[in-house]
């Protein structure tokens, strides 16, 4: 019985381990499958369980035919699921008869093979390649090198255990062709910088080890010329920070993070004197704990081109996290685990983590307020993450102040999101794409997510002269990045601050975020500065692309109530339909809106007069692309714009008692006071709270502020400084 397995080492052989299963079916599933192979569940294990569901789910496979069909779709059409599904069928099968010994999972997988070893010699380019990233047997290069990630791995399993007519035939007919044209045969994909040659390098590499193909490991490590300027190491070298952050974001650090992890563990089995997991500083444990903190509520922070449903319960941060914890037994790690669906990688580590859960060794994760540098060396910027506590679903804020992201980058330096209560309050959008969805564009990104998604109108930043940052260029953007200011605690108040004055042409953009604690225990107070500084005139509006249901306004608005009119003609503003529009205002205004069980509240003000417009996305969008998102715009015109906000939380709404409590804005002033030498911010509560934030003219961190404000001498060095 599957119970009493006994594992033929904690490592496969060629230190190829395995993926996770993605077993996240309910508890009573996996109690049936159980129960099916006669084992008590009153013995079983959660972890003996899982292999109990795989093998019942592999049986029940087994009873009919494997299709093996000639490629035709695109992400998420017939032929790309089918080939991906017998590519985890292969990788499965294996792996249940490394661990049973059952000779009939070996069969299943090698008669699979030896299909495969039939069609794809017969293969050109994929009839829908994408001309930079062909593949043969998918549409993409990418998805070929996953499918061999897999294979390669259930294969490893029973190889040796094949007869050499077998074995012949699928190394000649699919591995080794496969494995040719991920590498020579799509140079520049393998050698290219980024997780499509993540991926490349991988497969190839975790081949050659099973296939016994030093070669093919040293080009992977090392590029096809094997000269270093290529390849997986020089990967870890470019695509993480000192920090362990990646240089496209969250969304795809998860996805990227599988080969890395993988491809490290086989080169730790084979070849432990390179000491791959001590590489630069241990790189690659510290990339798993950053993705675990680029979380809200066990969603990743949406950034870049981000499909915003994927979160912690990720194959990828699975098996990262098995890993991690096998090689530090570091009992937080366990708490990260915990948050996650309950399964996990089959293989010796993930039973690892469900006994030493079991045994009660775990510790919570703690999420903290973090600054993630971004760039090779940790200078280009950084991901700042400001948080009211250690839970994942405590108040929290992010500061975008990083390079680009490559081409998978959007053009929001500086942006912002909220979150609280579980919830997000000022969101991103992410990606405009539905994922393998192959009526939407073939699953791929759709065009909205260039001609929207990566404007800058799209994120909670200033956009000047309604154009996007860098003029919507991602290769100038790359080229650049904010200055961090200032992150850290300054007198009990939580700061952020960053400036870019390469955005916009003669335009210095400067953002500041303090998180206030409150007093009475309530989500903290979040006050933000955005300012745009320019010799010439200007049009500055800032987006704010907030969640939930509008509740009011403190200031008049005329809604179009029979038909809309488009907000702007281009870069992401022909996308956004003008719901209203405010006469011109001055001074303090504030608005709320209503999230779940908790009401919202901005009160703002803007250097000059300005005007506030309320707009909702989907014009020109013919094929119902968009969500329906909404967004508060504020816009004024003039040299230099500064925008002062403050969020706050507050009331309660109980639907099942019909209770509503609604204490609106509790801010009693935001006032503005240009100094000589500083500009302070002072915001002043009705429960005479006061809080000023100084934001000096010279933002050097070595320089020393003396100044006199309202009768008191403030004395510091850098850019801003905080006082209560």
């Amino acid at each position: 019985m599957i119970s009493n397995f006994s594992y033929k080492s904690s490592w496969l052989k060629a230190g190829v381990t395995v993926l996770a299963l993605g077993l996240s079916q309910a508890c009573s599933e996996t109690v049936q499958a159980a129960e099916k192979s006669d084992i008590s569940t009153q013995s079983v294990s959660a972890f003996d369980a899982q292999m109990t569901a795989l093998a019942a789910s592999i049986d029940a496979r087994m009873l009919t035919d494997v299709p093996v069909p000639v490629p035709a779709d695109a992400g998420g059409g017939y032929t790309h699921e089918q080939h991906k599904q017998n590519g985890k069928t292969i990788y499965e099968a294996g792996m249940l008869y490394q661990h049973t010994g059952d000779e009939k999972y070996k069969n299943f997988a090698r008669d699979i093979l030896l299909d495969y070893a039939e069609l794809y010699p017969t293969l050109g380019l994929h009839p829908e390649h994408k001309p930079s990233t062909a593949g043969q047997l998918f549409w993409q290069g990418l998805n070929e090198a996953v499918w061999l990630v897999y294979v390669i791995q259930g294969y490893e399993t029973f190889r040796d255990d094949l007869s050499p007519q077998a074995r012949e035939k699928i190394e000649t007919g699919v591995l080794n062709p496969m494995a040719d044209f991920l590498s020579i045969g799509s140079p520049q994909t393998f050698d290219r910088i980024h997780n499509h040659g993540t991926w490349a390098a991988a497969a190839v590499g975790m081949t050659g080890y099973v296939l016994g193909q030093q070669e093919r490991v040293e080009k992977s490590l090392l590029g096809l010329s094997q000269d270093g300027e290529a390849g997986f190491l020089k990967q870890m070298d470019m695509l993480f920070s000192p920090d362990g952050y990646y240089a496209e974001g969250p969304y795809y650090q998860r996805y990227a993070m599988m080969p890395f992890v993988l491809f490290s563990q086989a080169i730790e089995k084979n070849e432990p004197e390179r000491k791959i997991f001590e590489y630069r500083d241990g790189i690659v444990l510290k990339a798993i704990r950053a993705t675990v903190q680029q979380s809200y509520a066990g969603k990743f922070f949406p950034i870049n081109d981000a499909i915003r449903e994927k979160g912690l319960n990720t194959v990828e941060l699975k098996y990262g996290l098995a890993v991690a914890y096998d090689l530090t037994n570091d009992p937080t790690l366990l708490g990260a685990v915990q948050l996650q669906d309950g399964s996990v990688v089959p293989t010796p580590e993930g039973r690892k983590l469900l006994d030493d859960i079991a045994a009660g060794k775990a510790k919570p994760f703690e999420f903290k307020s973090l600054e993630l540098r971004d760039g090779r060396n940790g200078d280009e910027g950084a991901l700042m993450v400001l948080r009211s506590g250690p839970e994942s679903d405590a108040s929290a804020v992010v500061m975008k102040a990083t390079t680009q992201g490559l081409g998978h980058g959007h053009f929001d330096k500086l942006g912002l999101l909220y979150y609280d209560n579980a919830s997000e309050v000022v969101a991103d959008y992410g990606a405009v794409r539905f994922l393998n969805v192959e009526a939407k564009f073939g699953g791929r990104y759709l065009p909205e997510n260039d001609s929207y998604g990566k404007q800058t109108i799209a994120h909670n930043t200033l956009v000047v002269d309604e154009k996007s940052h860098y003029d919507g260029d991602w290769r100038e953007s790359q080229k650049f990045s904010p200055d961090v200011l200032k992150f850290g605690n300054i007198n009990g108040v939580q700061v952020a601050a960053a400036e870019v004055d390469t955005a916009y042409e003669g335009v210095n953009l400067q953002r500041v975020v303090a998180m206030v604690p409150r007093e009475d225990g309530i989500a903290p107070y979040v006050i933000d500065i955005l300012r745009g500084q320019s010799g010439d005139g200007h049009v500055y509006d800032l987006p704010v692309h907030y969640k939930g249901q509008l509740i009011e306004t403190n200031f008049p608005l005329e809604h179009e109530t029979t038909q809309m009119n488009v907000f702007g003609k281009a870069n992401g503003y022909q996308h956004l339909w003008q719901r209203a529009v405010s006469p011109e205002l001055e001074g303090q205004q504030d608005m709320s809106w209503l999230i779940g069980d908790k009401f919202y509240t901005m009160t703002f003000a803007v250097d000059g007069p300005y005007k506030a417009y309320l707009t909702e996305l989907g014009a020109n969008d013919p094929n119902h692309n968009f969500r329906k998102e909404q967004a508060l715009i504020l816009r004024t015109e003039a040299d230099n714009a500064g925008f002062v906000s403050v969020y706050e939380s507050h009331g309660r709404y109980d639907n099942d008692e019909e209770v509503t409590v609604f204490d609106g804005s509790s801010v009693e002033q935001i006032s503005t006071d240009k100094l000589e030498t500083a500009t302070a911010y002072t915001v002043s509560m009705k429960n005479g709270d006061v809080v000023t934030i100084y934001l000096a003219d010279d933002t050097q961190a070595d320089q020393t502020h003396k100044i006199s404000h309202k009768n008191k001498q403030v004395e510091w060095s850098g850019a801003v400084h905080v006082t209560q």
